[in-house]
């Protein structure tokens, strides 16, 4: 709404451009992308002259995605400090512009090989983020963003590839993100989860030396517990190691619905049953880490909990997760703890769907890979906004919607649902409010609908704007 009490003047209040024009005019920005969602720049900006504004803004040097990202980390700690323990989930998303072609500054995310075209390439740009989730599943902001154009790598590159420090190769943003968080929670517990692309000794060894424990999915099935570093004889694998061991009970895992890219099949949502294993092990550094020519590298002492599912449905490929962590695993409540976190895993996906598929950020024609960045920065920061507020419903449904949601938008909002000419003087709560802006993108509430997603919040939040504007016009005349 664009007004001194929004959301975004409290959030940005410590964002320092150089400049008070450039400070407020993010705020602005904020405010009239997360009115509008699925709105282009053009659609979402009152007015030619707002329009233009914005612009300028991303095209100006003086403002950065890395300030932006910083100022709402700084309100993200905050927040994160209120809880004794706290997720933070990395992950990396493709932006992909190819169907921008007039973009500058664009990079290559992957290559394949066509019908008449030996390599095609997919352009756009890659963004590493660090979201901080409850461990109730509140996301709480981001704590960290690397945007960036890549590089395929040569053939040379890729044949030097063991001979290559991590410090130099692309996958160190696991680790540099890593040590950029970790420091900032003298008093509050922070667990690093990530999927399998972060499973690297170098990104173990780390959160050891800074104190900061991970869970990891593991991906490479490496010897375990070994008496050297070549030893090869009586020496067991990872998978072989666990499964050795006894179930020590069952844990009951919420697997959401999943759409098939490959063969566009889909796979319903359904409550599975997995039986849990666990065990403490010794990881020892790969033989052929290169930093074994400068320095003795320790095993690391780790504990897996493997995760698999008990009698599938027909037709569906099982859960199986082997996790890695360096937190104390000493019994079943222990393990089935760490299973619990990492299921909050799937929070930076839909986050990620939220950017994409509801943001439309993809769809942005600013023309070069440095403004890009930029709106990136700004479209995640709204992003979140928008995903916590589908989810403190759910989590904190009592909270009065005032503390989040302005009254000119939950008094017009409250009218259209009720079609009452009064609303009430004592702010509603939260959850309630969220349903109904829910109703205005097609959740119909039925007992049998559960709660609603972000996909209709989404579309609801489109059609409050509009409302909210029409209300603040009448009120006015």
């Amino acid at each position: 709404m664009n007004n001194q009490g929004s959301w975004a003047t409290d959030e940005f209040s410590g964002v320092d451009f150089g400049d008070e024009r450039l400070n407020s005019r993010l705020v602005k920005i904020c405010d009239s992308f997360s009115d509008s969602p699925e709105c282009s720049i053009n659609q979402s900006c009152a007015g030619w002259a707002a329009t233009k504004a914005a612009y300028r803004f991303f095209a100006n040097d003086k403002t950065s995605g890395k300030e932006i990202i910083r100022a709402h980390r700084v309100k993200s700690v905050i927040r994160a400090k209120k809880h004794k323990t706290i997720l933070a989930i990395q992950d990396t998303s493709y932006m992909v512009y190819t169907k921008h072609p007039a973009t500058n500054g664009l990079g290559n995310i992957s290559v394949k090989e066509g019908k008449n075209v030996k390599e095609i390439y997919s352009k756009g740009l890659v963004s590493h983020s660090c979201l901080a989730v409850s461990t109730d599943g509140l996301p709480l902001g981001i704590l960290d963003q690397n945007t960036f154009s890549r590089k395929l790598n040569s053939e040379d590159d890729k044949r030097k590839k063991n001979v290559t420090p991590i410090e130099d190769k692309e996958s160190y943003r696991w680790l540099e993100m890593l040590e950029n968080y970790s420091s900032l929670f003298p008093n509050t517990e922070v667990v690093t989860v990530c999927d399998r692309e972060a499973d690297m000794y170098d990104f173990f060894r780390l959160s050891d030396d800074i104190g900061s424990p991970v869970i990891v999915r593991a991906n490479v099935n490496r010897a375990v517990n070994k008496k050297s570093r070549y030893a090869e004889k009586d020496v067991l694998n990872l998978w072989q190691f666990i499964g050795q061991k006894r179930c020590k009970g069952t844990y009951k895992v919420n697997v959401p619905m999943k759409n098939s890219k490959r063969n566009g099949t889909k796979q319903a949502s359904r409550v599975a049953t997995v039986g849990i294993k666990f065990s403490d092990f010794n990881l020892s550094p790969p033989r052929n880490n290169v930093k074994h020519r400068t320095e003795t590298l320790p095993d690391l002492k780790m504990s897996a909990v493997y995760a698999y599912e008990i009698r599938p449905p027909k037709g569906v490929i099982p859960l199986e997760w082997m996790l890695l962590t360096n937190l104390p695993v000493k019994d079943f409540e222990d393990a089935s703890e760490k299973v619990k976190w990492y299921c909050l895993r799937w929070r930076i996906e839909t986050y990620f769907k939220v950017l994409k598929s509801g943001l439309k950020i993809e769809e942005c024609r600013l023309g070069d890979a440095n403004r890009l960045v930029k709106f990136i920065a700004v479209m995640s920061v709204v992003a979140w906004r928008l995903f916590m507020l589908t989810l403190i419903a759910r989590t904190d449904p009592e909270t009065p919607c005032d503390t989040l949601i302005d009254k000119q938008q939950w008094m017009p909002l409250y009218l259209e649902i009720h079609k009452n000419k009064k609303p009430p003087k004592k702010a509603p709560k939260i959850s309630s409010v969220i349903r109904w802006i829910a109703m205005l993108g097609g959740f119909l509430g039925r007992a049998s609908d559960g709660e609603p997603g972000i996909t209709t919040l989404w579309r609801g939040w489109k059609r409050l704007y509009d409302i909210s504007r029409g209300w603040i016009l009448a009120q006015s005349a």
